[in-house]
């Protein structure tokens, strides 16, 4: 489980000294932690991988934006810091789908469910994040579904 190889990591990190990566780690426990209270009166409660990978996405996805914000407003040292950050979060991910990868899947499911047209992307959609959610950035695979849809 990914849950706990974060916790194998933050163990490594305090016993080599990696302040940084150590720093991250924690940074990561704690939104675990609060993604999990945030679920505890939820009626059904997903797969901890899944949920793992949700929340791990969602960091990067944020210090993604705040290092193009640091960038603009001239504080590459703060960039540096989110980015180094990145580097962490990602080591946990699973292994990102490619571009040819993620068209392929989008022609698999096209043909699967039936699409036709623009009016079928929810479907496709759906399909592909229930078969390679945890593998890919939905935003980047929206707009290709769009694009082999139109």
């Amino acid at each position: 489980m990914i849950r706990d190889s974060i916790k194998a990591a933050q163990v490594a990190a305090m016993k080599s000294g990696d302040k940084e990566r150590l720093a991250a780690v924690r940074l990561i426990l704690a939104k675990l932690k609060d993604k999990d209270i945030e679920l505890r009166t939820a009626a059904t409660q997903p797969d901890d991988d899944t949920l793992v990978v949700d929340v791990l996405q969602k960091m990067v996805k944020q210090r993604r934006e705040s290092i193009a914000m640091y960038e603009q407003g001239g504080r590459p040292e703060l960039a540096a810091a989110e980015a180094a950050e990145v580097a962490v979060i990602e080591s946990f991910l699973p292994a990102q789908l490619g571009e040819d990868e993620v068209k392929a899947a989008i022609e698999a499911i096209k043909a699967e469910v039936g699409a036709t047209s623009i009016k079928d992307m929810g479907k496709v959609v759906a399909a592909l994040k229930a078969k390679h959610g945890s593998q890919l950035d939905m935003g980047k695979a929206s707009a290709l579904v769009k694009a082999a849809l139109a």
